[in-house]
């Protein structure tokens, strides 16, 4: 990253923060030099598409983001007045409705917020992450720590009030609490919206069968609408690709047919209304309605419901292509779909009523009604996405306990399918939509959580402009105010619904917000357990007397025969489960493997990068790191062999006066104390290894090696067990990581899944105390 005027001086470090410590001069690795240096490649980096490529994906994103906010000209005018509109107001509501759309998803989202992604993923908790990669204000998984990469710019490379807003929010525990609960807050919003949603769209959709159908019963429009949403999550497992094969003519289809509806409503009727694109027209409605008409803005929110979807499926996309299919299609359409609707309602002021039906070309009503209904079915398609997405994020983050994501697509990194989420939401959709049982009651709720979202990311996005993107705060703040007066008076308006149903999507947001801070509680705590205590690998085995290995103030460790492989979750330092398993069976495996598995955000890892071996300063025991994608197997039947073979490769290079590995370089300390070799990948260059130190010695360690694999290879797994301190936690304290507690004991893998032999597998349990 370099500073605007291409200097380089605004060079992001990269750095490991530690509290208390918030500059460093120097980039550091935040990996031992056991393991090696953490690779450029090994981050998680946004993809950027090019060409056809491109289009393909915008095509995409316009069957998936856009069937909600593309579906709201069937209700917003409709939802806006009570009673025949006149010419004024109409021409009111249509500035509003124009400027919103220009002002809110436009310039704000399209041209602002999707530049704040994280690494390509999009929602507020993504703004919440890309401030913690570029300012110390949340403890961090030491897991991550191979994975995200820490970037913060120096001192000098701010200005004086950028560096006071990164000081204030660094060093103010209150401002810490305040951004994660907003952050993770607008998560949960989108996510309650997400069971809503679609119990809206469909429900609506089969509610406008009463056009044709008046007597039409409750009980069937709710018993179609739950098998029509049953049937929707069912697909879900197909992935976005597969399913915008069908979703985005739909959406095509419909945006299009009402950008035709609207230039042949406005050549008919009455094109006056172009002057609406005056903001006069706006001011004017508040001026002439006062209270009510803000009262009324209830309705020309309907205008934008979507958008927060629009930033939130940013992952399964791209920026240019969001950007592409909203500029392209969908922003021109829907202007002219509520401009045409407005010249017809300006000549048949009781067309307010049902603004999509009534105003319709002659002859295309059928028509339309297919489509309207096939759109609003799909419009479900954005949030339920977003909620896959953001889901992720939090899980990444340890918001949430780790569960099944099962990745759709080889080429699209961020398109995912989410199986146990997608049937609680399932069910909680069937329900709502059961209980509410029709639109009216519905869309009470609806529209509070778009709006709380789009104020929330209208504050995150300030902080990310000041502190990421150095931009100066007298730019800053005065667009900040405008876009915050703007959702303000949309969520004034929207909150006054809250006794009237808005609560339930409060309530579910308050409820999903509070199990995401409860585990995130829950997992620092364990951290610091898992921190206490832990010893370095050269003070747990000592030399003994004989010449042999004895742990440090304990008693002589006998040599058991085989490869034992430890799996270590860590990557670096001395395995929980090695320093266990030393200590309960007083015994020093024959070759010993500290296996790590470090997780890409790719499909798959390639060759030259997918082992790594170093030396540790204990004879024969060795660190092995396996990088993997998403769609890589690596716990196999055969793991043992897979391990044998690179160890063997790995002695061999050097018993034949080279060093290679697959992975990072490293230096390792031999019994003597003196420096083995740099190890390289496989393919860099090799590097010779005096005799004294190299050729000879790996001989036998290969030897060694080869006589073990033939006795016998076993895999030692830890089971951690985390209890609480008697008398360190307060009542309150106590009952949350109870909670968490339980939640984790339920939610963790069991040894029994891993796809190892079982008569091969050692499991070794241990205590953590909270």
């Amino acid at each position: 990253m370099t500073s605007p005027n291409g200097n380089g001086k605004g060079a992001a470090e990269k750095v490991v923060f530690e509290k208390g410590v918030h500059e460093k001069d120097d980039a550091e690795s935040d990996i031992d030099e056991e393991v090696g240096a953490v690779r450029e490649s090994d981050y998680k980096r946004k993809q950027t598409f090019k060409g056809w490529t491109l289009l393909w994906l915008a095509y995409q994103s316009t069957g998936v983001i856009y069937g909600d906010i593309g579906t709201s000209p069937l209700y917003v005018y409709s939802s806006t007045f009570t009673s025949p509109p006149e010419k004024a107001d109409l021409l009111g509501a249509l500035s509003l409705i124009i400027w919103s759309l220009t002002l809110i998803v436009t310039v704000k989202y399209v041209f602002i917020v999707l530049s704040a992604s994280d690494e390509g993923e999009g929602g507020t908790f993504a703004m919440y992450n890309l401030l913690s990669r570029y300012s110390d204000i949340t403890n961090r998984d030491p897991r991550s720590l191979t994975t995200v990469k820490m970037e913060r710019y120096h001192t000098n490379d701010l200005r004086r009030t950028n560096r006071s807003v990164r000081s204030f929010i660094e060093r103010s525990p209150a401002a810490h609490i305040v951004l994660k609960i907003v952050a993770v807050f607008g998560v949960s919003l989108i996510m309650a919206d997400g069971i809503l949603t679609p119990a809206q769209s469909v429900l609506g959709a089969i509610q406008g069968l009463s056009v044709v159908k008046s007597d039409i019963s409750s009980g069937t429009v709710v018993g179609v609408s739950c098998a029509i949403l049953v049937l929707l999550f069912a697909v879900q497992p197909l992935g976005i690709t597969k399913l915008t094969i069908t979703f985005a003519p739909i959406v095509v289809v419909w945006l299009l047919f009402n950008a035709v509806s609207g230039i042949f409503n406005l050549v008919q009727h009455d094109a006056s209304v172009l002057k609406a694109f005056s903001p006069f027209y706006a001011g004017d409605w508040f001026v002439r309605n006062g209270t009510e008409g803000w009262k009324s803005l209830g309705g020309i929110l309907l205008a934008f419901t979507g958008v927060e979807a629009l930033f939130a499926d940013l992952g399964a996309f791209s920026k240019r292509a969001v950007q592409l299919s909203w500029l392209v299609l969908a922003y021109p359409c829907l202007l002219l779909a509520y401009i045409g609707q407005a010249a017809y309602i300006s000549r048949d002021p009781t067309a307010y009523s049902n603004p999509f039906f009534n105003t319709v070309p002659p002859g295309t009503f059928y028509f339309s009604l297919v489509i309207a209904i096939l759109a609003a079915i799909v419009a479900s398609q954005a949030l339920i996405t977003s909620t896959f997405q953001l889901l992720t994020q939090v899980m990444n983050t340890s918001y949430f306990p780790h569960i099944n994501v099962v990745y759709t697509s080889e080429k699209f990194h961020g398109q995912m399918y989410i199986p146990i989420a997608n049937w609680l939401m399932m069910i909680g959709t069937v329900i709502v939509t059961a209980v509410y049982s029709n639109t009216t009651r519905l869309g009470q709720a609806y529209g509070v959580c778009v709006i709380l979202v789009t104020f929330i990311t209208t504050c995150l996005v300030s902080v990310v402009a000041l502190i990421v993107w150095r931009m100066h705060w007298a730019i800053v703040l005065p667009v900040w105010f405008v876009f915050a007066t703007l959702d303000g008076l949309y969520l004034t308006s929207a909150l006054t619904k809250v006794p009237d149903g808005a609560w339930f999507t409060i309530l579910l947001a308050a409820i999903l917000g509070s199990v995401f801070v409860l585990w995130r509680y829950g997992k620092e705590k364990q951290w610091a357990a898992e921190g206490r205590g832990r010893g370095e690998l050269a003070s747990l085995v000592v030399k003994n007397e004989a010449g042999g290995w004895k742990l440090a103030g304990g008693r002589d460790l006998t040599t058991i025969k085989g490869i034992a492989i430890f799996f270590d979750k860590g990557g670096d330092g001395v395995p929980a489960v090695y320093e266990e398993f030393l200590k309960k069976f007083e015994a020093l495996p024959e070759i010993q493997v500290f296996f790590h598995m470090r997780a890409l955000s790719r499909p798959h890892a390639s060759e030259e990068e997918r082992f790594a071996v170093a030396r540790t300063a204990l004879p024969n025991c060795y660190r092995l790191i396996v990088r993997y994608g998403y769609n890589d197997i690596v716990v196999t039947p055969d793991l043992g062999e897979v391990v044998y073979a690179e160890l063997k490769r790995y002695l061999a290079s050097s018993a034949s006066g080279t060093a290679s590995s697959s992975d990072a370089e490293s230096v390792h300390p031999t019994e003597a104390g003196q420096a083995q070799p740099r190890v390289t990948f496989r393919g860099a260059p090799t590097l010779e290894v005096p005799a004294e130190t190299g050729g000879d010695r790996a001989a036998k360690r290969l030897a060694t090696l080869e006589a073990a694999y033939a006795a016998q290879v076993v895999y030692i797994v830890g089971k951690e067990q985390l209890r609480l301190m008697v008398g360190r936690n307060g009542w309150a304290k106590r009952l949350v990581l109870e909670v968490f507690l339980w939640i984790r004991e339920n939610t963790r893998a069991k040894v029994a899944s891993m796809r190892i032999p079982v008569e091969k597998l050692v499991e070794v349990g241990f205590v953590r105390e909270l």
